[in-house]
């Protein structure tokens, strides 16, 4: 099983360590992992992208052409890359920030409310925990488990006390796909 993805945004969204996470939960689950980050020229609010390749055999090359899976947090993300996603592929859209639709009919499609889901948590910076519990949902590339002890491994100590939300915000994201 090999799975690549494609997770893009705005910098400050969380969308490298949407990847990160995924990464290092598939270390502890002994998989062979790769990440690539990718920032635009901005410091802030720019473009930020990262590709994710998981799998349970080596993984012959890093670079993801032809994503499996796209998360697109915001509208620019979404048109610049709905064309690479492979057919039959899956899109997980922020549907709080992107105000259309996909255009390719060959691919599995699901709108979720992102950032309304962070905003009743009381917290709208876990967004990128919100969809990244509706993609482990989806596709359930590594446990909850292995997430959250990468959180733990990623956080700074004075942050931990932070890890019950984000545990909270992946099952919310998994409830929006589950229709609760």
């Amino acid at each position: 099983m090999l799975k690549q993805l494609l997770i893009a945004g705005f910098g400050g969204q969380g969308i490298m360590l949407m990847g990160q996470l995924l990464a290092y939960g598939g270390m502890f689950e002994e998989k062979e992992v790769a990440w690539i980050p990718s920032y635009g020229p901005e410091m802030r609010g720019g473009t930020a992208n990262c590709s994710v390749s998981i799998a349970n055999a080596p993984i012959s090359s890093p670079l993801v052409t032809e994503p499996d899976i796209l998360i697109a947090m915001n509208r620019p993300s979404l048109e610049k890359l709905e064309s690479r996603v492979k057919s039959g592929g899956t899109v997980l859209v922020n549907s709080s920030l992107v105000d259309c639709e996909v255009k390719r009919k060959d691919l599995k499609t699901y709108y979720l409310p992102i950032n309304e889901k962070a905003g009743d948590l009381g917290e709208p910076r876990v967004a990128n925990m919100v969809m990244l519990g509706a993609l482990l949902q989806v596709e359930p590339l590594v446990k909850n488990s292995s997430v959250l002890e990468s959180l733990k491994k990623v956080l700074s100590k004075s942050k931990h006390h932070l890890l019950p939300l984000n545990a909270e915000a992946l099952e919310v994201g998994a409830n929006c796909l589950r229709g609760e």
